[in-house]
């Protein structure tokens, strides 16, 4: 296990206990985490292409800017995320970089007309917690509300959970759309962590959790 995941585990035992066996938490408090900087391993491959409907996922590349871009550059997008200024180019050229370096990014895109329509990412791989991050997803606004999020969520769900038995979220203090969302999902709130994001100033966010024993489709 390498120094960076090591912290990571060991950050992280203070604040939840027993995930795989119920999602039990301890007293909440803060941590600070730095989740772009943990690379990915064999344990866990994080870049497949994931399909589903109308929808498919595909590992990010360096050629994917100007497209993504297209789909972000909407003020209302980030109004109530952490990082309100990500429809700015040279903001989201940041987030762009630290998302081809975590190694875990996706475009999201609509089959049925070829365009992409936002993002999301796995990250954080613990294989000696058997865990994994989903999110710093978004999604264009003209597609809220349509079923989309969820479907991409299972879709990531499904996935992960054929490697991992608990599956971690971290959700913006201030996003209550998001905060409803992945609660819709069947995720619980488990603590609350500071995030460095790549780039970016910290901020809190809200721990979510969901395990593998749990029903998320009938949610």
């Amino acid at each position: 296990m390498d120094f960076e995941l090591f912290c990571n585990k060991s950050l992280r035992q203070g604040l939840i206990l027993d995930l795989g066996n119920g999602l039990h938490t301890s007293s909440i408090h803060s941590v600070t985490l730095q989740p772009n900087i943990i690379r990915m391993n064999a344990g866990f491959n994080t870049k497949p292409t994931l399909e589903t409907g109308n929808i498919i996922l595909r590992p990010l590349q360096e050629n994917d800017f100007e497209a993504l871009y297209a789909a972000a550059a909407d003020p209302k997008i980030w109004e109530q995320h952490p990082n309100k200024d990500r429809w700015q180019e040279e903001v989201f050229r940041s987030f762009f970089k630290g998302a081809l370096e975590s190694n875990g990014a996706f475009t999201i895109t609509d089959k049925s007309i070829g365009k992409v329509i936002g993002s999301t990412r796995f990250y954080d791989y613990n294989s000696v917690n058997d865990s994994i991050f989903i999110g710093y997803t978004f999604y264009t606004t003209n597609y809220w509300g349509k079923g989309i999020n969820r479907a991409v969520k299972e879709m990531m769900l499904d996935y992960a959970f054929k490697s991992v038995s608990t599956v971690y979220f971290h959700i913006g203090a201030t996003n209550l759309r998001s905060q409803i969302a992945i609660e819709r999902v069947g995720a619980t709130k488990v603590g609350e962590e500071t995030v460095a994001y790549f780039g970016e100033a910290p901020k809190t966010n809200f721990l979510y959790a969901i395990s593998r024993d749990h029903n998320y489709r009938k949610v």
